[in-house]
């Protein structure tokens, strides 16, 4: 039995979740029941998501209906789960899918996501769609017009992936117009008034003509009250613009104290003073409402009475929680964007609200933004050979390469909620149903218990039981809560930002280097992501798993080539997400993803781990070294050149995600094939580099060289080694040659030179590398080992922050720097980048669970 809590709070909306299982524990087939804390029986929907080498679950997912939902549940394999009383139901009806949740029912066809929605048998919505502009050219500097193209998007395959009992998933494909791929997904639970709605597009475009004016998603809702029972609710950054279509507050005559609180409320506003209800056609009806959010800062608000009129402005506001209202008393839409002002620029519209069908509108980029521009920061500088990038490499840190700065293939995935009501909703309602949608309610195992399961590798829950292990833990607790804090402050924020963070800070300026080739967003660089999964994992922190969660939406999306000629990799930290001409594996690694997809199930992260189905053939598109080699080579099938740490590592973690997720044969025997070749090779990890047969999935093992990278083990590969060999898997020589690695990175020049001849070269990033001395150490059990680990990790040599000789920051702390040298006050850590922060935390999670025996007290 496992107990189950709230990540952040109970809501009334469906949610599923993933729990882990130790080996062995739950055979395939097995059956799942849910009950309450006080043993009431409650209807789950279960599945498996991985599977263990023996065939046993791994993962397994979970889904429950709309609530109300209890403080915490048990949830308990062997049982037979109860029955709901109102299922989702899929059905075809001629050339219409129909989704029914017992409370909506959603008619799904025609090439749009719904042609009808209704409630009880009531139509609410008609004619749910994709909107989208766009313009040919940038808007001028100094304005003028532009001509817009408008496309809806058309949907042009339907797939049902899950039906029900509890739970029904359709995944609709299309394109808006000429281009701009797009994926929807529409989630419907037992029981629920309300439909999620995930969307992913993919840019296509030509940067230098194609400049994306506006994209959202739209809905017609039917208005059968009359104008002044017809109301639009907008949100601020704490409550509801509250109106009427006509309003009744205000006037000159007062309609009676009962009509104005019932209109302000949303309930039929009832008998009217005379003097009111035979002068209505003098009041105005306002159609028309627009909530615009154009930065992190603000929002306005404005109203017209229809098109051809003036708009009147609003009281504005800072953040905007994303959710609106129009309907009426006897129905309507409830809509929004899950971190709306997050992601801006963003905007709600209703329109036509006066009349008999009024439109709601979610933009997901604003019309009222400038048109979205992709094209290259900068000329090339003349940057036009490998020895000039590589000048140009030395001093802004920038891989610049002519048309790599290309966006083409990169994605974005946006979180939607529809929700369809039977009367106008009371403003704690829909405050709750804001909050439901930019914190979803998700059920999670403590801490304790995805430990004990086994998942993940190397990792143990806090222990502040000693000073030392103390102090450790506060540094790993400072770096989350500055990075949170920088967000902030820095505004991390934006349609293709959020979720990721800067690379390095410029103290001088006292911000970070936004603006310095390679030193600006980060993109997974020495693996951010796995630092804050972990740290989400032995903490079970909700703020934690947020930050996390934000970073894989991005990183999987907008770091990584979806379609075209870089499909499947990722591309290094630039000034813009896409910007760098390094195009590699290593920042497309499904190491970065599993955890989410784990944890939630969620379908669109499963996506992306499956577009690393065959990462191997990426090494065909471009090879990552080819402005450093020494030698002659051109990417060939039967002898691809593979890095056997950053390369290998995220080709490992896609193979064996596959192969636990779908039982895929042949991501296995790549994986297994390949770690026998690395284990057969004369040098094994130190060779540095292998050829890989396409074809064969095999290492050709003759190769006889000794070739070390400071970057090898830092992408997710001891991470990923470390779970292979947990798994038990029978690779001979497998853990000898990692053993060797691990033993030989830190060792003395005179204990390298003895084991394979010669004292190895670059060797940095000490205090990032002492996990794998801890590895050796507790795999072993040397305790020299485990001395020489903990010895590394507090001396500081390089690129790290304990007692950083390059720094002179002994103590980790916050200085505030204000008046006229910065824009606004702020808080810095100036001594801290995202290389250092993402490999300590990593470090010091490895060293404290492999060999914090033998952490001392000095």
């Amino acid at each position: 039995m496992t107990e189950l809590r709230w990540l952040d709070r109970p809501g009334d909306q469906g949610t599923t979740w993933g729990v882990p299982w130790p080996r062995g524990a739950v055979a395939s087939g097995t059956p799942f029941a849910l009950a309450d804390a006080g043993g009431r029986a409650v209807p789950v929907q279960s599945w498996v998501s991985a599977t263990w080498p023996d065939g046993s679950v791994k993962w397994s997912a979970h889904a429950i209906g709309a609530g109300p939902h209890a403080e915490a549940y048990r949830l308990e394999p062997g049982r037979e789960p109860a029955a709901t009383a109102t299922p989702v139901t899929v059905a075809r009806e001629g050339r219409e899918l129909v989704v029914s949740t017992g409370v909506i029912t959603w008619r799904i066809g025609g090439g749009t996501l719904a042609r009808s929605v209704t409630r009880a048998g009531r139509e609410i919505a008609r004619d749910v769609r994709l909107v989208s502009l766009r313009q040919r050219e940038p808007a001028p500097d100094e304005g003028g017009h532009v001509a817009r193209e408008r496309a809806d998007g058309v949907v042009e395959s339907v797939t049902v992936e899950q039906d029900g009992p509890v739970r029904a998933v359709v995944r609709l494909e299309g394109r808006h117009g000429d281009w701009l791929p797009f994926t929807v997904r529409l989630y419907f639970h037992a029981g629920a008034e309300h439909v999620r709605l995930m969307h992913t597009f993919v840019w296509d475009g030509d940067p230098d003509r194609d400049f994306l004016a506006g994209l959202g998603v739209r809905a017609d809702v039917v208005m059968r009250d009359e104008p002044h029972d017809r109301h639009v609710r907008l949100a601020g950054a704490t409550g509801f613009l509250t109106e009427a279509v006509r309003g009744l507050t205000g006037l000159r005559i007062d309609p009676g104290e009962a009509a104005r609180r019932n209109q302000v409320e949303g309930r039929p506003a009832g008998p009217l003073a005379p003097g009111v209800a035979t002068r209505l056609h003098l009041i105005p009806t306002w159609s028309d409402y627009t909530l615009d959010q154009g930065s992190a800062d603000g929002y306005t608000l404005r109203k017209r009475t229809k098109d051809g009129h003036a708009w009147v402005t609003i009281p504005s506001g800072t953040r905007s929680a994303g959710y609106g209202y129009v309907g009426g008393v006897s129905g309507g839409l409830g809509f929004g964007l899950r971190d709306f002002w997050r992601l801006h620029p963003t905007r709600l519209d209703v329109r036509n609200a006066a009349t008999d069908l009024a439109t709601a509108t979610v933009w997901l980029w604003s019309p009222s933004a400038p048109a979205m521009d992709l094209r290259f920061y900068h000329d090339g500088m003349g940057q036009d050979t490998f020895a000039e990038q590589l000048e140009g490499l030395e001093v802004t840190y920038e891989d610049y390469e002519p048309g790599f700065g290309d966006p083409r293939g990169i994605a974005r995935t946006h979180e939607l909620s529809l929700r369809f009501h039977e009367s106008t909703p009371a403003a704690g309602e829909l405050a709750a149903h804001a909050a439901a949608m930019n914190e979803p309610g998700l059920l999670t195992a403590s801490p304790e218990r995805i430990r004990e399961a086994g998942v993940f590798g190397v990792w143990e829950l806090p222990d502040r039981s000693t000073p030392a292990r103390a102090a450790i833990e506060d540094r790993l607790d400072f770096l989350f809560d500055l990075y949170a804090r920088e967000r902030e402050q820095r505004r991390w924020y934006g349609f293709w930002d959020y979720g990721d963070v800067m690379h390095t800070y410029d103290a001088d300026r006292h911000t970070w280097r936004y603006d310095v080739g390679g030193y600006a967003w980060d993109n997974s660089e020495l693996s951010p992501d796995l630092w804050l999964w972990l740290q989400y994992l032995r903490t079970g922190r909700a703020d934690v798993f947020r930050f996390a969660e934000a970073m894989t939406r991005h990183t999987g999306e907008v770091d990584v080539y979806h379609l075209g000629r870089w499909q499947g990799m990722g591309s290094r930290h630039n000034v813009q997400h896409w910007g760098c001409s390094c195009k590699q594996v290593r920042i497309s690694n499904a190491a970065y993803r599993r955890f989410h997809y784990y944890l939630t199930a969620d379908e669109r992260t499963g996506d992306l781990l499956d577009e690393q189905s065959a990462p191997e053939r990426t090494f065909l598109a471009v090879d990552p070294l080819r402005k450093v080699r020494d030698d002659v080579y051109t990417p060939d099938p039967s002898a691809l050149s593979v890095g056997l740490g950053t390369d290998w590592g995220a080709l490992a973690a896609a193979w064996l995600t596959r192969w636990e997720r779908h039982g895929d044969e042949r991501a296995r025997d790549r994986l297994l094939g390949t770690m026998a070749g690395i284990a057969a090779m004369p040098r094994r990890f130190l060779t540095g580099e292998g050829r890989l047969d396409l074809e064969t999935g095999r290492f050709d093992t003759s190769r006889d060289q000794i070739s070390i990278s400071h970057l090898s083990s830092l992408f997710g590969l001891p991470e990923i080694c470390a779970e292979l060999i947990g798994l038990g898997i029978d690779v001979p020589g497998f853990e000898e040659a990692w053993l060797e690695y691990c033993r030989l990175y830190l060792a003395t020049p005179e204990q390298q030179e003895a084991a394979v001849g010669r004292p190895l070269t670059g060797i940095s990033l000490i205090e990032a590398h002492s996990r794998l001395t801890a590895y050796a150490a507790a795999r072993t059990g040397d305790a020299g080992l485990a001395a020489l680990a903990w010895r590394k990790f507090f001396t500081g040599e390089g690129d790290q922050l304990n007692d950083n000789p390059l720094t002179e920051q002994k103590e980790w702390a916050l200085t505030t720097v204000d008046g006229p040298r910065v824009p606004h006050a702020v808080r810095e850590a100036a001594f801290v980048s995202t290389n250092s922060a993402a490999q300590y935390g990593l470090a010091a999670i490895h060293n404290l669970a492999l060999i914090g025996e033998h952490l001392p007290e000095k």
